[in-house]
C-alpha cells in the first residue's frame, strides 16, 4: 500500500508547503471576485523587477539569523511554526481580519472563540458561558490582563509570585499601580511555600502568580499545594503558564511525561496564561488569557459606538484590553489545532520527545566528569555548567563555549544559552563552588523541537568539545 502523502516541517516540507500557499492565494482571489471586479489603483502598484530585487535582499537580510528550526539550535525558547499554522496564518492574513470586533472579523471571532474554549478545556475550566478569555498578543500582555484584573478584584492589594518568575509580573505590577512581591523559591527552584504561607499571612497580597515552566530552569511550582494555602487567606491564584501551560498535555506522572498534581490543580485557579507561539506550534504572536469566572467580564466594561453594531453576541474587544488583534493567529491556531488536537496523542506527541530528550542529556550530563547538572529537569529545559572549582571559571568556560558553538561552520554549530547564576542559588542545590565572584553564567538548553530526542547524542559531544574536555 504506498505510503500517505504527509506535510512535513520545513525544510523538509517546502514543496508541500508551497503548494498549500499558492493553492491559498487563488482560492482566496476567487473569493474577493465573487464581490465583483475592482480596478486596482496605480498607486499600490510596485514593479515586478523591484520587488524581485527587494525580496532578494529580505531573503539575504534574514539569512542573519540563528537555525531556529534545526536540532543543533538549543538556546532559548524559539523555533517556526508549524507549516499549518503559516498556512492558517497566511490565508487568513490576505483577508486581514481584526478580531477586535466582530464587524471586524466573523470568521475569524468564531475560530478565536473555538480555540479558546478548547484551551479551557485542556485546564479544566468551566464549558462557556462558565469561562471568559481570549487570544492576545503576547504572553506578556496576557499576564498584564490577569494582573489588571486581580487589582480590580482586590483594589489596593499586592501580588506575590516566586523570586524566579518571570519579570513581567514586577513589570506589570508597577504598571498597574500596585505591589509585587517575590516570595523565595527553594532548591529546586519552586515557590516556597512557608514562606508564602507567611507573606499571605500579613493580609497585603490579594493574588498569588504560581509558574508551571519557568524561563529560567523551567521549575513547575506547586500549584495544587499554593492553592489551599491562597484559599485559607482569601487570596486569588493566577497561574503564569506561558512556557509550560501545553504540558497539561502528557502530565501524567509516566516516563517521558512530567507530574501530574500540578497541572490538574490549574482547574481550581482564578485565572491563567499560556503561549501558543512557544508549544503550541504558532507564529508570534500568539498568547492568551483565561479566567475561571466569566463575571470578571464586568472589569473590561466599554463602549464603543463606531465598532459593535452587527450583533449583539459578545465582541471579543469587549473582554480584552488590547484592541486591533489580528483574526490571522486565530486562523492559523484554529488550523494547527484541527491536526494536532489538544490530546495526548495529538499536540502532546510533538512534547513528549523533548521532555524525553532533556531527561536523556541530564543524565549524560551526569554520567560524566566534565559538567555538572545544575537541577534536575522538570520540563524540556536543561541547564548545566563546566565543571571547574571557581565560580569566575565556570562562568568563563560557559561564556567560551557559547560563544565557540555559535562561530563553527553551520553544519557544525551548536547553540546554547546562559544563564546567570549566584552562590546561594549553587549552593542550594548542592553546588559547592569557590565564589570568587557574586554572579556567573552557566549553560542552559531549551529541548522544545521533537527532533531534539534523537539529536541529544550528538549534541551531547559536541557540547563536550565546546568545554574542552571531551
Amino acid at each position: 500500500m504506498p505510503e500517505q502523502p504527509v506535510l512535513r516541517t520545513m525544510p523538509a516540507g517546502a514543496i508541500e508547503l508551497g503548494d498549500q500557499l499558492h493553492r491559498a492565494v487563488a482560492e482566496m482571489a476567487s473569493w474577493m471576485r465573487e464581490y465583483g471586479d475592482v480596478a486596482a489603483h496605480s498607486s499600490q502598484d510596485v514593479p515586478l523587477s523591484e520587488l524581485e530585487a527587494a525580496t532578494a535582499e529580505l531573503r539575504h537580510r534574514l539569512r542573519d539569523n540563528y537555525p531556529f528550526h534545526h536540532p543543533r539550535y538549543a538556546g532559548q525558547m524559539l523555533k517556526p511554526p508549524h507549516p499549518a499554522a503559516v498556512i492558517g496564518y497566511v490565508t487568513a492574513m490576505l483577508v486581514n481580519p481584526n478580531n477586535h470586533a466582530l464587524d471586524g472579523g466573523p470568521a475569524t471571532a468564531a475560530m478565536e472563540k473555538d480555540v479558546v474554549g478548547q484551551l479551557a478545556a485542556m485546564f479544566g475550566f468551566p464549558e462557556a458561558p462558565g469561562h471568559l478569555g481570549h487570544l492576545t498578543s503576547s504572553g506578556t500582555i496576557a499576564n498584564l490582563e490577569a494582573l489588571f484584573v486581580a487589582r480590580e478584584t482586590h483594589p489596593g492589594k499586592a501580588i506575590a509570585h516566586s523570586a524566579d518568575a518571570h519579570y513581567t509580573h514586577a513589570r506589570m505590577a508597577h504598571l498597574l499601580g500596585i505591589e509585587a512581591v517575590a516570595v523565595p523559591t527553594t532548591a529546586d527552584g519552586t515557590m516556597d511555600l512557608d514562606a508564602l504561607d507567611a507573606v499571605l499571612g500579613q493580609g497585603r497580597v490579594g493574588t498569588v502568580v504560581a509558574t508551571t515552566g519557568t524561563t529560567g530552569p523551567g521549575a513547575v511550582d506547586p500549584v495544587h499545594e499554593i492553592v489551599p494555602i491562597a484559599r485559607r487567606h482569601g487570596v486569588r491564584v493566577h497561574v503564569d503558564a506561558a512556557y509550560g501551560g501545553f504540558f497539561r498535555l502528557i502530565a501524567d506522572d509516566q516516563p517521558g511525561g512530567v507530574v501530574a498534581a500540578p497541572y490538574l490543580a490549574i482547574a481550581d485557579c482564578d485565572s491563567v496564561v499560556l503561549d501558543p507561539h512557544k508549544h503550541g506550534l504558532q507564529p508570534y504572536g500568539c498568547g492568551a488569557v483565561l479566567f475561571r469566572d466569566a463575571g470578571v467580564a464586568q472589569h473590561y466594561l466599554h463602549d464603543s459606538p463606531y465598532t459593535y453594531f452587527t450583533s449583539d453576541d459578545l465582541h471579543l474587544g469587549e473582554i480584552s484590553i488590547e484592541c486591533s488583534r489580528a483574526g490571522a493567529a486565530a486562523a492559523a491556531l484554529w488550523l494547527t489545532l484541527r491536526l494536532l488536537p489538544l490530546t495526548a496523542d495529538g499536540l502532546g506527541a510533538v512534547l513528549r520527545p523533548g521532555r524525553q530528550a532533556a531527561l536523556d542529556w541530564a543524565a549524560r550530563i551526569e554520567a560524566g566528569d566534565e559538567l555538572r547538572l545544575y537541577q534536575p529537569p522538570q520540563l524540556d529545559i536543561v541547564a548545566y555548567f563546566p565543571n571547574r572549582q571557581r565560580l569566575s571559571e565556570v562562568d568563563a568556560a560557559s561564556a567560551a563555549a557559547l560563544a565557540a558553538g555559535m562561530a563553527r561552520p553551520p553544519a557544525e554549530s551548536l547553540h546554547l544559552a546562559t544563564y546567570t547564576v549566584d552562590g546561594p542559588a549553587l549552593a542550594a542545590r548542592g553546588h559547592h563552588l569557590d565564589l570568587d565572584v557574586p554572579t556567573g553564567q552557566i549553560l542552559r538548553s531549551v529541548l522544545m523541537k521533537p527532533e531534539h530526542e534523537a539529536a541529544v547524542p550528538e549534541l551531547h559531544r559536541g557540547l563536550l568539545g565546546l568545554v574542552g574536555r571531551g
